[in-house]
């Protein structure tokens, strides 16, 4: 009778432990699911509305580059989580370096969208961005 206590006892131990080993082991997955999503660099094109010429460029999450006449900073980009339809979104700062009398307002400060370009408010004579990729 011991013998098949002890033996139930032991199988029920061993489901615990198989029951928090795949918790732990699914929630590790999702945590490197969700960093996937998150890119560390963020590429955009942008249009001289001057010359027509546009250029692909490369900017660093949490860096600020100069172009032109013009400020990025991305703060933040992201990748959808659906394969069959993606959309690309990204968090930018653009300050305009031309206009001296206030340099602490951004021209766009918000959200862009890959899918929809219109949808952001960025109102520049000279520049217009596009979100290309979030790698």
């Amino acid at each position: 009778m011991n013998l098949i206590k002890n033996t139930k006892a032991g199988i029920v131990s061993f489901l615990k432990f198989i029951i928090i080993f795949v918790t732990i082991v699914s929630s590790l997955n999702s945590a490197e699911e969700s960093n996937f999503l998150e890119g560390n660099f963020v590429e955009i094109k942008i249009l001289d509305k001057v010359s027509s010429k546009n250029e692909l460029l490369k900017i660093k999450v949490g860096k600020n580059i100069k172009y032109k006449d013009i400020s990025i900073k991305a703060l933040k980009c992201k990748n959808s989580e659906f394969d069959d339809n993606p959309e690309i979104t990204a968090y930018l700062q653009v300050k305009d370096l031309s206009n001296k009398s206030n340099d602490e307002v951004f021209v766009f400060n918000g959200w862009t969208f890959s899918s929809s370009p219109t949808i952001n408010p960025f109102d520049h004579p000279v520049y217009d961005i596009w979100l290309t990729k979030c790698y």
